[in-house]
């Protein structure tokens, strides 16, 4: 299953490279999703693999933390993307005529670094959160990663500033990207259905 993720997704990478006529806003962010999937896997799966094989499973103090904020990285970045691969569909279906001038080489890559900083700013900012606390009790995780819900039964020091970050920085990147994706593909769908012709109406669906 990790090997076909891996594949898939590298596949996907490349083909979008060397192919000129995918060289597109969808296919940017298409791109930038594939290779946040497969990132995202990576994080976890080879130690979680390695773990499975071991008699005593570990990961060092350090590698826990790395992990966890690759997790988070590439976890959040797929939500930002989710987003602008939205309204790139808003924009081609919506404003046709316009979508060139709207959706510009120099947008869609402002999009794409926006997300890569918003999601490292955060992800950074609750794997320091994190490492300022002090573990003395059991040093067993009861997770298959080094999730921060796991690490933070863990903490003997006060978490109430982590749990207040999470809370507000958990809230808007789950809350935020679902409204904007919701009200971009329900104003799709409502143009889609004032299209007069069948044929005119299948090619909207189609894209």
């Amino acid at each position: 299953m990790y090997v076909t993720t891996v594949l898939g997704n590298l596949l996907i990478v490349i083909l979008i490279r060397l192919d000129s006529h995918l060289h597109t806003p969808m296919y940017l962010f298409l791109s930038n999703l594939s290779f946040s999937d497969l990132c995202f896997s990576s994080v976890t799966m080879p130690k979680l693999l390695q773990n499975m094989q071991s008699r005593v499973p570990s990961i060092p103090y350090a590698g826990c933390l790395t992990q966890m904020y690759f997790f988070l990285l590439f976890a959040d970045l797929e939500s930002f993307l989710l987003v602008a691969m939205a309204y790139d569909h808003y924009v081609a279906i919506c404003f046709p005529l316009h979508y060139t001038t709207i959706m510009s080489p120099k947008l869609c890559l402002s999009l794409v670094v926006l997300s890569w900083i918003l999601t490292t700013f955060t992800s950074l900012l609750h794997t320091l959160l994190m490492a300022r606390l002090s573990f003395c009790a059991d040093n067993v995780i009861p997770h298959f990663f080094c999730d921060m819900s796991a690490l933070l039964k863990l903490a003997c020091s006060d978490i109430q500033i982590n749990e207040m970050v999470i809370f507000i920085l958990g809230g808007l990147i789950i809350i935020v990207p679902f409204l904007l994706i919701s009200s971009s593909y329900a104003r799709i769908v409502s143009s889609i259905l004032k299209v007069p012709s069948a044929r005119s109406l299948h090619k909207a669906f189609s894209t």
